[in-house]
């Protein structure tokens, strides 16, 4: 046998390989911005979004491979090339709201640019782990780059403020994450998630009190990452303070992330003690759902509703996550609507802009419909989405994973899934409603001289209307991804069709 295999080389390789693009392109970035002037930042950011779709075109290759890559630290499957791709349109979404936007608001364009890359990087680690600590250095990448991202507008208050708290929360939820793994580790001897699963299998586990405090401790660190209560504190003044793209992308990038190993580790790899741990999650799923909605309604701020709000939609993701592994394929087709749907409603918001400060109120879209109805529109499609309304993806999601819910037997939580879907209706529409029947408000600023984030609301609107409309064949793909992710612990992927 030839000691020199190309094929075995590429199949080590191609995992990393997007991620590999991705550092390159951060450090050509931020050299390339030494000499660039904060206003003229255009160009890096065109730079970082040819570096995103070169490195989505290696992830396609990761679909249909299957294994694991450096000793079983990344693993191979559809699963993580299913978020890593996700993960991919919501940076180039970002970067496609924050090509005027940073130039505008005279942000440091090389700064920002390799920042978003490097945490783009963190999160893709977190979706391909294949261990623990593959997770936890993911985990850290993306939320130092993030924490910067919050606080780069430094002459900004509410910048500041929010870089501060995100990361002061943050810390001290990390410390909760990685106190878990090393019980984890203390309990099964190994940080490997095919190991730990094995462990786990065996049936000799399920009261050890190492493993119970590990898991324990881990449902706190991935609990703050998601913004679920009584974990979500940092949400609302991080979504506020920030740079609006930079909102819209902790709302979407981040929770795709954590999501993404929060699964693998949860509904993968810990299911055979999940008896262990999926009543807590019903528990904080209820909560997540009701005070995210509850406090959502009382918000003038479109910001802080829309962070709300996001911490709303994580109390349905987590009912899907209690409910087992057969929602899993619900999730990641939730997951996928929800991320077209948040970043076209932050898109609107950065169009009614001016200096990130005014068009954040929800007075400020009083009338949009009359000066501009295409805006309007699209901001129409995506709170109808937010709010369950068919036939928007948003409706086709909160279905899927109510009714798998329903079929295991979670009959109470999806009905304070349903009441809280009612309430989340009063505040979609409270903008409707201003929208379209009150006049006053602000002025857009001309949306032919912003092309990309034109080119962002409409192909995020397009989307939220074709994955409902069309949903089949992403079911599919979500379905195929998950069974992808549970065969590589032996689930018998029969008790996984949706």
């Amino acid at each position: 046998m030839s000691p020199f295999n190309l094929a075995a080389i590429n199949f080590v390789w191609l995992p990393i390989l997007p991620m590999v693009v991705l550092t390159v392109a951060a450090m050509v970035v931020l050299l390339a911005g030494v000499r660039i002037d904060d206003s003229e930042s255009e160009g890096l950011g065109l730079l970082t979004l040819a570096s995103l779709a070169v490195a989505f075109v290696f992830t396609l290759g990761i679909l249909g491979q299957y294994g694991v890559a450096f000793a079983g630290a990344i693993s191979i499957d559809s699963f993580s090339a299913f978020f890593e791709l996700v993960i991919l349109i919501a940076a180039m979404f970002t970067v496609m709201m924050s090509l005027d936007y940073v130039a505008e608001n005279r942000i440091p364009g090389a700064e920002y640019y390799s920042l978003l890359l490097f945490s783009v990087l963190g999160m893709m680690l977190m979706a391909a782990a294949g261990d623990l600590i593959v997770i936890f250095l993911g985990l850290e990448t993306m939320s130092i780059t993030v924490y910067v991202l919050a606080g780069i507008m430094r002459r900004n208050a509410k910048s500041n403020e929010a870089a501060i708290k995100y990361f002061l929360l943050g810390a001290f939820s990390t410390g909760f994450l990685l106190y878990g793994i090393a019980l984890v580790y203390g309990a099964t001897g190994t940080i490997k998630l095919g190991p730990i699963h094995d462990a786990l299998a065996s049936g000799a586990m399920g009261s050890n009190p190492l493993l119970l405090g590990g898991i324990g401790m881990m449902v706190i660190g991935f609990g703050f990452k998601v913004a679920a209560v009584p974990f979500h504190m940092w949400a609302p003044d991080v979504y506020e303070g920030a740079p609006t793209p930079v909102t819209a992308f902790m709302a979407v990038g981040v929770k795709l992330a954590a999501f993404a190993a929060f699964m693998r580790v949860f509904m993968v790899d810990f299911a055979p003690v999940g008896a262990q741990w999926q009543t807590v999650l019903w528990v904080i799923a209820a909560l997540t759902m009701t005070g995210g909605n509850l406090i959502a309604v009382v918000q003038t701020n479109i910001k802080r509703m829309l962070a709300y709000s996001a911490i709303a939609h994580a109390g349905y993701l987590l009912l899907g996550m209690a409910a087992g592994v057969q929602s899993g394929p619900a999730i990641l087709y939730y997951l996928l609507g929800y991320a077209f749907t948040n970043l076209g409603a932050f898109s609107v918001v950065i169009a009614l802009e001016r200096r990130g400060e005014v068009g954040n109120q929800i007075s400020d879209f009083r009338g949009l419909a009359a000066r501009q109805p295409l805006l309007a529109g699209a901001m129409a499609i995506f709170l109808l989405s937010l709010a369950g309304v068919p036939p928007m993806a948003g409706f086709v999601g909160k279905f899927y994973i109510f009714s798998e819910a329903l079929h295991q037997g979670y009959v109470g939580l999806v009905i304070i899934a349903v009441l809280n879907s009612v309430v989340s209706a009063y505040y979609y529409f409270y903008v409707l409603v201003a929208m379209y029947m009150q006049e006053g408000g602000v002025e857009v600023q001309r949306l032919s001289a912003r092309p990309a984030l034109v080119a962002a609301i409409g192909l995020a609107a397009l989307a939220t209307i074709l994955i409902g409309v069309y949903p089949q064949p992403y079911i599919a793909s979500a379905a195929n991804a998950f069974h992808s992710a549970s065969g590589a612990e032996g689930i018998h992927s029969a008790a996984l069709e949706p």
